[in-house]
């Protein structure tokens, strides 16, 4: 019958391209670096397990300071003048009519506008915590004008043990260092250890 084909071609031809391709992944599997087998899976995972050791030094670089630091015993608390409030005083010696804040400026501004009601000045200086020391000293310097011209006026006080659960200390002005002063332009205050200046603020005029 020869108007039939033999199909033994085309099956002899399917199985030759299944080998094909079956040998052509098995040959990108074995190219592969990962490809499953014993001794490559061997290979591929002391690749993976080889950064290991590195991480492991890195860890104990970046954690053996920590402990073999010293141990650092906390700063002690720095001392510090806070503020500096300058307040003239009238004729009885007060800086204000009541405890109200309101009021004191309010009086304040009436005694600076009014030279003659006053009677003298001093300042209120609030500081931190004083440290035990017996040497500390509180210092004012003073900068005025009056008739004569610039004027210039120092304050100092050895501050006491009992000082250091105040934290408002106050330097008052003789009624002679007033009328040397004159009108204040200017000042300074420094806390004072040994030769040491600790802290200070001044004016911006200063």
């Amino acid at each position: 019958m020869y108007g039939l084909v033999s199909p033994r071609p085309q099956l002899s031809l399917i199985l030759h391209s299944s080998v094909a391709i079956g040998m052509g992944m098995r040959t990108r599997k074995d190219n592969h670096p990962c490809s499953v087998t014993p001794a490559s899976e061997a290979h591929c995972s002391s690749r993976r397990l080889s950064f290991r050791p590195w991480v492991v030094l890195c860890l104990l670089f970046a954690i053996l300071p920590v402990f073999a630091a010293p141990p650092t015993t906390p700063p002690a608390p720095s001392v510090r003048i806070k503020k500096v409030l300058p307040h003239y005083l009238d004729k009885q010696g007060k800086h204000t009519l009541s405890p109200s804040l309101l009021e004191r400026d309010a009086y304040q501004a009436e005694l600076r506008a009014s030279p003659k009601q006053r009677g003298g000045m001093q300042f209120d200086i609030l500081v931190s915590t004083l440290p035990p020391a017996n040497d500390l000293k509180l210092k004012l310097d003073a900068r005025g004008s009056g008739d004569a011209g610039s004027t210039a006026v120092t304050l100092e006080r050895s501050l006491a043990k009992q000082d250091r659960f105040h934290r408002w200390l106050v330097l008052k002005f003789s009624d002679a260092d007033y009328a040397k002063l004159g009108n204040l332009t200017a000042w300074r205050a420094t806390l004072v250890q040994g030769d040491t200046i600790i802290s200070e603020q001044k004016s911006f005029l200063w």
